[in-house]
């Protein structure tokens, strides 16, 4: 399939959050690790902890915390994880540029996460990209049903007024390529997450892209130029010049 095929019937990019947009395993990490602390439980590695993400908060701490009372855990865990996630998340490369690139050429952008909510709603501010967001939703969004339940995507085609056949939905997991299946939306993965290519191959995604920027290339304008601003690298450039580093300003 290529661009002039493809693109047109396309509206909206829904993505998910860890993994594709940003790198938040070390402040997971450190979070999690706090709350084994707290339990007596030595700290775990982040390659370890890696493994069980993006099943959803309380998918990791049962697991990761065993013997531990589920409520005082999440409690535990989001009040560190407030306190550190703007210093220990890291946007992927790519991202900066390629989010700015969609809005311009008209697309509809939203988050749906199995993180918190308000803990993306903040990474995404700090990335000055917020108005060309539309939508940000997490489980409290839809009654606490994570992912792979479709509920969250379809509230985000919801308020970014869409049908599934005009929607896309980008992330790095199976899981990712469940919950788009189940709510009838194309799933595009990147590579590059904790899973084995084969595992996301047998989940039967639309498309496997090997970089966030290469987006561009399948998803041509579909509206004039809007207003958002955007760094100066060219879409299609190398990624090394976008924002890689802490979403938080930069100090010193």
């Amino acid at each position: 399939m290529n661009v002039s095929s493809a693109g047109p019937l396309l509206r909206a990019v829904l993505f998910d959050f860890d993994g594709t947009l940003a790198d938040s395993f070390a402040a997971i990490t450190a979070s999690t690790n706090h709350v084994r602390a707290a339990y007596g439980l030595p700290p775990l590695s982040e390659a370890e902890v890696r493994r069980h993400v993006g099943w959803g908060l309380n998918h990791l701490l049962q697991r990761l915390v065993p013997g531990a009372a589920l409520e005082d855990a999440v409690a535990r865990y989001r009040a560190h994880h407030d306190a550190i996630l703007l210093e220990q998340t890291y946007w992927l490369p790519g991202v900066v540029n390629t989010l700015a690139e969609l809005a311009r050429r008209g697309y509809r952008l939203g988050v749906c996460s199995n993180k918190r909510a308000e803990f993306t709603r903040r990474l995404v501010q700090s990335l000055g990209l917020g108005k060309a967001i539309g939508c940000i939703l997490g489980p409290e969004d839809v009654a606490g049903r994570t992912k792979p339940d479709p509920a969250m995507l379809l509230e985000g085609l919801r308020r970014l007024e869409v049908s599934p056949a005009q929607a896309v939905y980008v992330g790095d997991m199976s899981i990712d390529v469940q919950t788009g299946h189940a709510a009838g939306v194309p799933v595009w993965i990147i590579r590059g997450g904790p899973e084995p290519e084969e595992t996301i191959r047998q989940s039967h995604p639309e498309r496997l892209l090997d970089r966030f920027a290469d987006l561009l290339l399948w998803l041509p304008p579909v509206q004039p130029a809007g207003t958002v601003a955007c760094p100066d690298e060219q879409p299609g450039a190398s990624t090394s010049g976008d924002r890689v580093g802490p979403v938080h300003p930069a100090t010193g």
